[in-house]
């Protein structure tokens, strides 16, 4: 994949949360509706861009990002959101930056291995690297400058946000919820070096592997994937994710245009 090619930059997320503050960043914006789907184009900090909500889940992922390449002449793609932590070491607040994505429900044995996307020979989808590098440097700034700026001080105490920490890894995607432990022990079992779990990134991982668009998802923690998982998940997403996402999107298109 080429990532050094000149830019139009494609930003994906679940939830409108999650991209609180992008759209009425942009300059000159216009929105075209296609497959019930507003896509608002414009130019984010000198960045060409295309902001759109996929929604929940795999299939509508897939469908947001092929529409992006093949519609709107995307050339690299940034999902963006929340995700549940999968590790010990990854804490509420925490940031991932996927390396690589997998489809933790997908399961076509005996006739191909299980998670292998099947014909294409693939359980792990890497993502671009350079694009990971750059919102991982985004990611690190944040963090060290202006987290504490942006997040409420009762923000803060709620939820533990005391030092969060930068993660790069594994990300596993698949069209559940994971809210038990039992849940977590038994993927991190078949994938030790599982960091987070979401609904909709290995999806776009795929479609982008397939199209040769260069891509990354990053992700805030916001719970444990486990039975508290859904205790002020939508309190987390409007007050920490969405401040984490716009600042996130606003240093990596900075640095890059």
């Amino acid at each position: 994949m080429n990532s050094s090619k000149t830019m139009r930059l494609g930003v994906i997320s679940a939830l409108a949360e999650e991209q609180q503050g992008l759209i009425e960043a942009m300059q000159s914006p216009y929105k075209l509706t296609h497959g019930m789907r507003d896509y608002t184009a414009g130019k984010l900090w000198e960045i060409d861009a295309v902001c759109v909500l996929s929604r929940i889940g795999k299939v509508a992922a897939a469908m947001t990002a092929s529409i992006l390449v093949e519609k709107f002449g995307v050339t690299h793609i940034v999902f963006t959101g929340v995700a549940g932590s999968a590790d010990n070491l990854v804490n509420v607040g925490d940031i991932v930056v996927a390396d690589s994505l997998l489809q933790h429900d997908i399961d076509a044995s005996p006739l191909f291995p299980r998670y292998q996307v099947p014909l294409t020979g693939l359980s792990h989808f890497e993502s671009d690297l350079d694009l990971s590098n750059r919102l991982g440097d985004a990611a690190s700034h944040f963090i060290e400058n202006t987290l504490h700026q942006v997040i409420e001080p009762a923000e803060k105490l709620e939820f533990g946000l005391v030092q969060p920490q930068l993660h790069r890894g594994l990300i596993a995607s698949g069209d559940q919820f994971i809210r038990s432990r039992a849940q977590i022990a038994l993927l991190k079992q078949a994938h030790p070096e599982l960091l987070a779990v979401e609904m909709e990134g290995a999806a776009v991982a795929q479609v982008c592997f397939e199209l040769g668009i260069p891509f990354t998802v990053i992700r805030t923690i916001s719970d444990k994937a486990n039975e508290e998982a859904a205790v002020d998940f939508m309190r987390f997403v409007k007050s920490v994710a969405s401040r984490y996402a716009f600042d996130l999107i606003k240093a990596f298109c900075k640095a890059s245009s």
